[in-house]
C-alpha cells in the first residue's frame, strides 16, 4: 500500500516541483515503485519528466472529471519504476467545475485509492494556492513535505498553511501529518540562509529535515531536458542533496 506524500506550499517558486520530481526519482532508484501526480495546471512536473512535452490524453483533469479511468492516464517515464499521472492547462478551470460535484474534497483520494496498491510511494506536486485542488491533496495524503526557500520571508504564510493542515486533520483526514520541513535554495555562505535555518529549526524542531537543498544551476537546467537530476547530473550538488533527502524520507517513513 503506497505512502502518499503531498509536496505543498501556497507560495510559488520555493522548489515544490523540483522536490516532487527529484525526490520521486531517487525513491525509484532505491527500488521503490513511485507514482508522481501533477495537480498543478502549469504542468511543470509533467514537462520536467517528458522531453517531448507532448499533450497527454487523457490526463489528471479527465480522470478527476470522471471522463477516463486513472489507469489509462498513468504513463511511463525514462526511469525504471517511476510513473507519472500528468497534468495540463485543462486543470486551470477544474476547481470551478469541482465546486458543484458531490464530496468534492475527496475526489483525488477516491482516484488514488484505485491504484494505491500498485506503488510504494505516491508523490503529489501541489499548485501554489490553498484552493480546492490543494484541499484534495491534503485529504488524500498520509503526510506532507513543506519546502521553504531560505529567504527573508520564509515563514510568512506558513502559519496559514499549518492552520489549513490542522483544519483538514480535524475535519477530513485525521491521519495527516507533516513529514518534514525542507529548506531549499540554501546558501550556507550567507548569513541570511543560516539565520533562516536557525529560525525554522527553533520553530519546528526535529520536523525540519537535516538535508538542505542548495542553489544549483544543474537543478535549474534539468527540467529543460525533461529529466530528473538522477539522469541529468546525479553527482551535482543538487543531485547529492536530493539523494540524501530520499534516504532521510525513507528513514522517516519506513522506520
Amino acid at each position: 500500500m503506497a505512502k502518499i506524500i503531498g509536496i505543498i506550499n501556497q507560495k510559488g517558486g520555493v522548489g515544490k516541483t523540483t522536490t516532487a520530481v527529484n525526490l520521486s526519482a531517487f525513491l525509484a532508484k532505491h527500488s521503490r515503485r513511485v507514482l508522481i501526480v501533477d495537480t498543478d495546471s502549469q504542468g511543470n512536473a509533467t514537462s520536467g519528466l517528458s522531453m517531448e512535452r507532448r499533450h497527454f490524453d487523457p490526463d489528471i483533469y479527465d480522470v478527476m472529471m470522471g471522463n477516463a479511468p486513472v489507469e489509462e492516464a498513468i504513463v511511463d517515464t525514462d526511469m525504471k519504476r517511476l510513473f507519472l499521472l500528468p497534468a495540463s492547462m485543462n486543470l486551470a478551470g477544474a476547481e470551478i467545475e469541482m465546486v458543484g460535484m458531490e464530496n468534492r474534497e475527496t475526489i483525488l483520494k477516491r482516484i488514488l485509492s484505485q491504484v494505491r496498491d500498485k506503488y510504494d510511494y505516491i508523490i503529489i506536486d501541489c499548485p501554489p494556492a490553498l484552493g480546492l485542488m490543494t484541499l484534495n491533496v491534503l485529504t488524500a495524503a498520509d503526510s506532507v513535505i513543506i519546502p521553504i526557500q531560505a529567504e527573508f520571508y520564509a515563514l510568512e504564510g506558513l502559519s496559514q498553511l499549518v492552520k489549513t493542515i490542522h483544519a483538514v486533520t480535524k475535519n477530513l483526514n485525521p491521519d495527516l501529518d507533516i513529514l518534514g520541513i525542507l529548506l531549499t535554495m540554501y546558501d550556507g555562505r550567507t548569513n541570511l540562509s543560516v539565520q533562516v535555518r536557525d529560525e525554522v529549526e527553533s520553530y519546528f524542531g526535529d520536523t525540519v529535515f537535516k538535508t538542505v537543498i542548495p542553489r544549483s544551476v544543474k537543478l535549474s537546467e534539468a527540467p529543460g531536458f525533461g529529466q530528473p537530476i538522477t539522469l541529468y547530473a546525479p553527482k551535482s550538488k543538487g543531485g547529492v542533496a536530493y539523494k540524501k533527502l530520499s534516504r532521510e524520507v525513507l528513514k522517516r517513513v519506513e522506520k
